[in-house]
């Protein structure tokens, strides 16, 4: 979700086709799901979020399972309000892959038509569901948003105002899991709360139903660990999600694992996190108390969860350079449980690398780690989402004999390390004074490597695809039946690329599209990946200010890939149906010469201040996901 930027400083501001369809006719025919499979493939590129007056729009899902009309303000407003969407999430069903379901961070129920607010939550998480291998998706939200007076509603046992960071998995029964982080007082007060959540959807027929129904009926949600009351995201606080299911027909078959970085504020130390853990072993009703997994590992992020095919859970994170805990290097590590997620072992480092942390001055001379205007502008100009390095893991359940998982991770490039020449930089170090800061620039890429988490020894990290220009954020990886797939975001389209610069940045400080997606196949035999391939048939600008007001680009921390065999679905942050505009509280004008500005309406009032936007529903925040097909 979008944190407030005072947390840059602390790193939580972070700063998953003929050939295709032959796999899900397969599938089909050995599955003996009933029903049938368009031939023709989906299109290119699939729209998830159908927040616009010409398409589908937001349908409850308690309407979609029963049939039954119902709406509320929340999905009026969704369905026209081409509003923002982040952080995708994406999860092909193993039992039928015709049923894919995905989330985001969804925006879309915050404005009303003239800019005024409805609903308390700034946020809540989305449910697109496709039956048709991704050819089309039915937009909704998951129960128990505000707002929410369906049948539904009241099996949400949330006590939230706004719900995001998803993550979804399926068990091998027609459940799909998904797992949030959420936040804020439904009162309206400035206490944030801060919990983690996980939902459940089953088959209305159940686990006999016919697979078309899988994961379609919400049946509720739990807390799995609560945040303290306190205001401003100080105390406790949970982020940063991960879950996955034991599908390997072992003795854990049907365990969900549930894991997220837990941050503790307001010492005089700043902020510290570590990684916690939880697991149920009944098909998510109830879940196990919160589990330390970092042990005396301190500032670490981004947990990702996998099961191999014997059932041993690992969970693998970034561990942060910190001084104050005696962290000399940024590295990967991970945990291990040998007995179905009871219990873990010690942290194991796995090796260290030199990260990509795109980091700024702001005008009184703080880090950050995002750049905008007004009170988020930055010394050198430039205007920037935040975005470091992070680790995705997963393993292949299929495979009973070995303990390996497959990692990727975007650090940056050794040897590309180049002088900014302004104070935005991407390198970090402990040697320095301020080792978030140098005004050195890099170039960031995709390594992968395979990891024996029985033993800890791994193969050298390799580049996935080694090019000349551009950079290379986050990605994820899928691996099923031997066939693995990646996907990540790439500037090499950035005509105004330059490894002293943010993505889409010139050098007269103007903005470029400059953003798409790519994917890439290889088989866990030889370790090898296929030439990259653009999923993206639009290039996008990532840096038009949405947020924070209209003063900030923010695109998530994340993108999502799922795989079953060959098959395998991408899903992405994408900006093509933005509508670039002019920011009237600009005079004079800033360096970005309007590239950055979004359209919005504002009036000046007699004291010189300017109302808010009033037309937010023109295009200025159509910010979406889309997915496809991948490699």
């Amino acid at each position: 979700m979008k944190t407030p930027r005072w947390f840059a400083g602390n790193r939580l501001s972070y700063l998953r086709i003929p050939a295709a369809v032959t796999l899900i006719a397969a599938a089909v025919v050995v599955g003996g799901i009933a029903s049938a499979f368009n031939p023709d493939p989906p299109p290119p590129n699939t729209r998830l979020t159908n927040d616009d007056p010409g398409l589908s729009g937001y349908t409850s899902d308690y309407t979609l399972v029963t049939g039954i009309p119902y709406t509320d303000d929340i999905l009026t407003a969704c369905s026209q309000s081409r509003g923002r969407e982040n952080e995708p999430a994406v999860a092909i069903d193993p039992r039928n892959p015709l049923v894919i379901v995905g989330s985001s961070n969804d925006y879309c129920g915050v404005f009303a038509a003239n800019g005024s607010f409805i609903g308390v939550g700034v946020v809540w998480m989305g449910y697109y569901r496709s039956e048709n291998g991704g050819a089309s998706f039915t937009s909704s939200l998951i129960p128990g948003y505000p707002g929410d007076s369906s049948p539904y509603a009241a099996l949400a046992h949330v006590r939230t105002s706004g719900a995001g960071d998803p993550v979804l998995a399926w068990d091998s029964h027609g459940r799909l899991f998904a797992g949030s982080e959420s936040s804020g007082d439904p009162d309206g007060t400035a206490k944030t709360f801060g919990d983690v959540w996980v939902g459940t959807y089953e088959n209305p027929g159940g686990e006999n139903g016919g697979t078309i129904g899988d994961g379609k009926e919400f049946v509720g949600s739990v807390v799995v660990a609560k945040g303290s009351a306190a205001p401003n995201l100080l105390g406790k606080f949970h982020d940063k999600t991960s879950i996955e299911v034991d599908r390997t027909g072992g003795s854990c078959d049907g365990n969900v694992y549930f894991a997220w970085a837990r941050f503790t504020g307001g010492g005089s130390n700043g902020f510290n996190s570590s990684i916690y853990f939880v697991r149920s072993t009944d098909h998510g009703r109830t879940f196990s108390s919160p589990m330390k997994l970092s042990q005396t590992v301190h500032d670490i992020q981004f947990p990702d969860i996998a099961v191999t095919g014997d059932g041993h859970v690992y969970v693998t994170y970034r561990q942060f350079a910190d001084v104050r805990s005696n962290q000399p290097t940024d590295a990967i590590a991970y945990n291990t449980s040998t007995d179905c997620g009871a219990s873990f072992s010690q942290p194991h480092q796995v090796l260290a690398f030199e990260p990509y942390d795109p980091t700024d001055l702001d005008d009184s001379g703080a880090v950050a780690g995002e750049c905008g205007d007004f009170a988020l502008h930055c010394q050198s100009g430039y205007t920037f989402m935040r975005g470091g390095t992070q680790v995705r893991s997963t393993a292949d359940q299929q495979d009973k004999v070995n303990d390996y998982l497959y990692v990727l991770y975007d650090p940056s490039i050794p040897g590309t390390e180049v002088a900014s020449g302004t104070t935005y930089g991407s390198i970090v170090s402990e040697d320095l004074p301020d080792k978030y800061h140098q005004n050195m620039g890099s170039q960031s890429g995709i390594y992968f490597f395979r990891l024996d988490a029985a033993t800890g020894v791994h193969t050298t990290p390799v580049l996935i695809d080694p090019q000349a220009t551009g950079l290379q954020r986050f990605p994820d990886i899928s691996v099923d039946a031997g066939s693995m797939h990646a996907i990540w975001w790439d500037s090499r389209n950035d005509s105004c690329y330059s490894p002293k610069r943010p993505i889409g940045n010139c050098a007269n400080k103007s903005t470029v599209a400059s953003l798409d997606a790519f994917g890439a196949s290889g088989s866990t035999a030889t370790l090898t990946w296929s030439s990259s391939t653009q999923l993206t048939t639009a290039t996008s600008n990532p840096n038009y200010e949405q947020f924070s007001g209209r003063t900030v680009p923010f695109g998530g921390d994340y993108l999502y890939i799922s795989s079953v065999g060959t098959f395998s679905y991408g899903v992405w942050t994408d900006w093509r149906n933005t509508v670039q505009g002019t920011d009237p509280r600009e005079t004079p004008e800033d360096e970005d010469a309007t590239t950055s500005d979004v359209h919005q309406c504002r009036d000046q009032n007699p004291d010189g201040s300017f109302t808010r936007d009033m037309c937010p529903y023109a295009g200025g925040l159509d910010q979406n996901i889309y997915g496809a097909t991948t490699p």
